[in-house]
């Protein structure tokens, strides 16, 4: 057992924790990930896992919360740096790829998640990502129809419906080609087509 792990603080050995099941879900299938897979990565009993979370679907809750977080607030910081609706959408898009590339782990959990039948309190934490996502998308698009950058006929929803399916779609043949890192060789060019799709006509 390593005892720099051992003595750690609840809050930091917590964390920990969450960073091993992101690494464990970039390695294989999230869905066989077991608490003992968890304990070893991190040298620990499944009993010393079990002091800060009740069960194993505590722990993929706290991974869902610790993703919803990190990634909405690198989001909300794109947005507030860019110059206006379009630059403030690149830069959504650029920085979920670079997260994606960073965690290659959360895609196959947030997939494995939306893929369960049940409603989970994992799945809800998703859900709520998503609906929180769209909400961004929706305001700036609206932003960029009102300040004449955008068509002013474009479907708010069918252009945030496609911005995201868009990063999916990048994301799921990244993974199918066994290599996450060229999401973003190829997102740059993706998301010029997206801009030529809602852009004013000239």
């Amino acid at each position: 057992m390593h005892s720099a792990v051992k003595y750690l603080p609840a809050e930091e050995r917590r964390a920990m924790i969450v960073e091993a099941v992101l690494a464990l879900a970039a390695e294989q299938n999230p869905n066989g990930i077991t608490t003992a897979a968890m304990a070893k990565r991190m040298g620990l009993t499944q009993g010393a896992l079990f002091r800060h979370f009740p069960n194993k679907a505590a722990i993929l809750q706290a991974v869902m919360d610790w993703v919803t977080e990190r990634l909405l607030a690198k989001l909300d910081e794109a947005i507030q740096e860019a110059a206006s609706p379009l630059a403030a959408l690149r830069a959504m898009f650029m920085t979920h790829m670079d997260f994606v590339a960073k965690h290659p782990g959360v895609p196959r959990l947030l997939f494995g998640e939306l893929q369960s039948a049940d409603l989970t309190p994992s799945k809800e934490v998703v859900q709520t990502f998503i609906r929180g996502y769209r909400e961004r998308l929706h305001r700036l698009i609206e932003k960029g129809k009102a300040d004449k950058d955008f068509a002013p006929n474009l479907d708010t929803e069918a252009a945030a419906i496609l911005f995201i399916g868009t990063i999916q779609g990048l994301v799921m043949q990244s993974l199918l080609a066994g290599d996450v890192d060229r999401i973003l060789h190829d997102a740059p060019r993706v998301f010029a087509l997206y801009h030529r799709g809602i852009r004013r006509a000239q």
